[in-house]
């Protein structure tokens, strides 16, 4: 197993009162973007004051959102897939009980709040509980399914590839487990999974967009489809969703010990950065309108606090939609 260290970073609390964040996109604006999903919303927060401001209502549970080529939001909806659970302040996710009909990815003007729904199934199966998208440079979009799980619609893929236009959706990875965070390398030569349950990280080469570069088209043999684990975390973490910096670490935001593990590109070492709140579960970076120009701003969801931290990276962040 890689050892992990520690690296304590100072943080600001930018705003509290969000009702369990997730997907926080700096816009070039200096605000963040983010889904509030208890509450069911795209909605944007004033980084200066903090104030919160919904942008659309998106309904079920937005659960990760992406700037696309378009200009507009494109948002990962789990249909509401979990149920919440509050004690002394404190927000929990636990499995619906009252029946779950599956996902789909919408986008959102942001100008309007208008939302349309660009997918819902895939191969003629139903989305299950779309989690977390990153989109490459040719416009597409990588993006995991939460809901596909061991024993529970292990037939359908926990990793897929789309254009935003709704023209095309495909199954890339499968026999993955709890699929959340997803994202790719600098140069877009790579793409990354996180797993919740078993707290591992997996990696997989990218031939050119869209298509893996050894397993396209998938094997279906319960082996992530050729993927290579990557980093799997010390007992007591799982993991939900990530980021790529521009060194090219792979961040991911830690449940159970709060706070972003950082892994190596090659996988050879990992930190851990602290937070306090035991559900920290999204990271994303800002530039230009967020006071640095390579990125160093990152901004990450506290989710059962319902709160909005601010970091100062030690390496680059990383532009979407531009790493090449």
């Amino acid at each position: 197993m890689t050892e992990q260290t520690s690296r304590e970073l100072g943080y600001r609390e930018v705003t509290s009162g969000l009702q369990f964040p997730e997907g926080p996109i700096a816009m070039t604006d200096g605000s963040v973007v983010l889904v509030e999903i208890a509450r069911g919303t795209l909605s944007r927060v004033n980084v200066a004051s903090g104030a919160i401001e919904v942008v659309a209502d998106c309904g079920g549970g937005p659960n990760g959102a992406a700037l696309g080529p378009d200009g507009h939001v494109y948002v990962c909806n789990n249909g509401g897939y979990f149920e919440w659970h509050t004690t002394d302040g404190i927000t929990i996710p636990g499995p619906n009980t009252g029946g779950h009909a599956g996902g789909s990815i919408q986008r959102i003007d942001v100008a309007t709040g208008e939302v349309d729904t660009v997918y819902t199934s895939c191969d003629g199966q139903p989305l299950v509980a779309p989690n977390d998208l990153v989109f490459d440079d040719a416009g597409g979009m990588w993006f995991t399914d939460h809901g596909v799980q061991r024993g529970e619609h292990a037939d359908r893929p926990g990793l897929l590839y789309a254009k935003a236009d709704g023209s095309r959706i495909e199954g890339k990875a499968y026999g993955t487990d709890s699929t959340n965070g997803v994202g790719l390398s600098p140069r877009g030569d790579r793409v990354y999974v996180s797993e919740t349950i078993s707290g591992t990280v997996w990696e997989w080469p990218v031939a050119r967009p869209g298509v893996l570069a050894l397993t396209d088209p998938p094997i279906d043999s319960g082996s992530h489809s050729g993927g290579t684990l990557l980093f799997d975390a010390p007992p007591g973490n799982l993991f939900d969703s990530l980021a790529v910096d521009g060194e090219g670490w792979v961040c991911v935001a830690t449940i159970g010990q709060g706070g972003i593990t950082c892994v190596a590109p090659d996988g050879s070492a990992a930190e851990h950065v602290p937070l306090p709140d035991p559900l920290i579960t999204n990271v994303c970076f800002g530039g230009p309108g967020h006071g640095s120009d390579d990125y160093r701003v990152a901004y990450a969801t506290a989710s059962s606090s319902g709160k909005l931290f601010e970091l100062v990276w030690p390496r680059p962040g990383l532009q979407l939609l531009r790493r090449r």
